[in-house]
């Protein structure tokens, strides 16, 4: 059997290449999903993702599941104790910023029903489709990340820059970033048609 194309940033790891494979791209609709995302896009600011992914389980069993309700409600207590878990990225102002993203998260939800139907609403609830011909050519930033970043900060979120922001959208699917030669790349586009908020 002809080896698989991918997109060049994941290949050679097999942790890389299954996330690439099964995860990257594909809509996410549901606001769990959504607060893991977006929380450890949060922690890897200024980190490669391959670090995060190889934490995720870790974040998962720290983070009580990244259960947004749960996570709001911690206290002083358990930020220091989540510092001294090697098992993560202990940086005391990120893990602050989970609990204070949770709270606004369910801000948003109250607000608009749900985070889904907030930020999909930043695209029209439809998964933008680009034709990258080289990963390393697709872009950092877009307008749209810039907006939804600004919104998001005036919101009260923290590490929500604009590059973090459209790494969450390329992740969760709101744009389809997959080169052009990836053999994700069709189907991820189909996906992208049956999109209903």
């Amino acid at each position: 059997m002809a080896e698989l194309k991918r997109c060049g940033w994941c290949e050679g790891d097999p942790l890389y290449e299954a996330y690439h494979d099964h995860e990257w791209g594909i809509p996410v609709l549901d606001d769990d999903t959504l607060f893991e995302f977006l929380t450890l896009e949060t922690f890897q600011a200024g980190l490669s993702w391959i670090t995060i992914l190889r934490k995720r389980n870790n974040f998962r069993e720290a983070f009580d599941n990244f259960d947004y309700r749960k996570i709001a409600q911690y206290k002083d207590a358990k930020v220091t104790e989540l510092m001294q878990d090697a098992g993560i990225i202990r940086n005391q102002m990120k893990i602050r910023a989970a609990v204070t993203n949770a709270q606004r998260f369910m801000m948003i939800q109250d607000e608009f029903g749900s985070f889904s139907k907030y930020i999909w609403e930043f695209v029209e609830g439809e998964p933008i489709q680009n034709e990258v011909e080289d990963y390393k050519k697709a872009p950092a930033t877009t307008e749209i990340s810039d907006k939804l970043s600004k919104d998001l900060k005036k919101r009260g979120f923290k590490f929500v820059g604009s590059t973090v922001i459209y790494a969450h959208m390329q992740a969760t699917g709101m744009v389809n970033d997959h080169q052009v030669d990836c053999f994700r790349y069709k189907p991820v586009k189909e996906l992208g048609k049956k999109v209903n908020l």
